[in-house]
């Protein structure tokens, strides 16, 4: 039997050392979960990130809830935004508390009621969802310790509950949001009005006929200018959207909107469009704004 010189294996050990030292602890995901909701009549899905030391420790943990966008589902930020891998480095690293994240599937519904009331999905959000998951894992419960971020759809819906709920917010972090203007929503073509937005607002609508009761109730930059301005402060605002992003102009125009009542927030126009490099890019300096919110000063 060979053994090693003493300088070998104290080179083995410390390189084994060394790379236990630098092993990132990893969270748990719990891909698909459900609430079962009364108001939409259904059951609805949601994954779930804990972080590392949630199985060891007994202590309550802030929340985000992370928001996918268009025709993506309730694992879109687990799939294709590697979230929880982004998570893990982060919180490693102390760039992020850790944290729960909490990532429901939204379907189409852009996480507001319809305005017929087939489906509301901003009813089950705020009055079902968020009281199931608080109850389900260790979470505080409170405005202090909640978050919200999202992308596109999401992006949008987390404007929405954040604007609309000020009191259940400490912050919020739309990347490349669905906000849109009253001149792009009248002057969009029948299509994608009806294969998009016509559940929402109205399936046959034409031109100025869609600039309804419904849509301003829920467009962003209506809520902005008819809001006071210190409700629109009660919640810390993270907003990035891609320079080459179709939806460019709708979170400039919010930008300008917020400046005009001097609201502080940020603002990030970063090199990219409207993908999952972006987001995937965006994800942790979001979660890190976030994250900052938790903390007391």
């Amino acid at each position: 039997m060979k053994y090693c010189s003493t300088r070998t294996c104290l080179f083995i050990v410390c390189l084994l050392v060394s790379a236990a030292a630098y092993t990132q602890p990893a969270g748990k995901v719990i891909e698909q979960r459900i609430v079962k909701s009364a108001l939409m009549n259904k059951d609805v899905k949601y994954t779930v990130y804990l972080p590392a030391d949630y199985e060891t420790s007994e202590r309550s943990y802030p929340v985000v809830y992370l928001l996918h966008g268009y025709t993506d589902d309730n694992t879109g930020w687990l799939q294709f935004g590697e979230v929880n891998r982004y998570a893990d480095k982060a919180i490693a690293e102390g760039t992020i508390p850790p944290m729960i994240i909490v990532m429901p599937n939204g379907d189409s519904s852009w996480y507001i009621n319809s305005f017929d009331g087939k489906e509301n999905y901003e009813d089950f959000f705020i009055k079902e969802f968020m009281p199931a998951i608080e109850k389900t894992y260790r979470i505080k419960a409170q405005k202090t310790y909640r978050g919200i971020a999202g992308l596109s759809m999401g992006g949008y819906g987390t404007l929405i509950y954040a604007l609309k709920y000020p009191d259940l917010f400490a912050a919020a972090a739309p990347l490349s949001a669905g906000v849109f203007t009253d001149d792009e929503m009248v002057a969009m073509d029948d299509d994608n009005w009806k294969n998009v937005f016509g559940q929402l607002y109205g399936h046959n609508l034409k031109g100025k006929s869609r600039l309804s009761k419904a849509w301003f109730d829920n467009s962003i930059l209506k809520i902005v200018e008819t809001k006071p301005a210190d409700d629109l402060k009660k919640v810390r605002l993270y907003i990035d959207c891609g320079d080459d992003d179709f939806l460019i102009k709708g979170n400039c125009m919010l930008h300008l909107a917020l400046k005009d009542k001097n609201v502080p927030h940020e603002f990030r126009v970063r090199d990219g469009v409207h993908n999952w490099p972006y987001w995937r890019t965006g994800i942790t300096d979001a979660l890190a704004f976030i994250g900052d919110s938790f903390h007391q000063y």
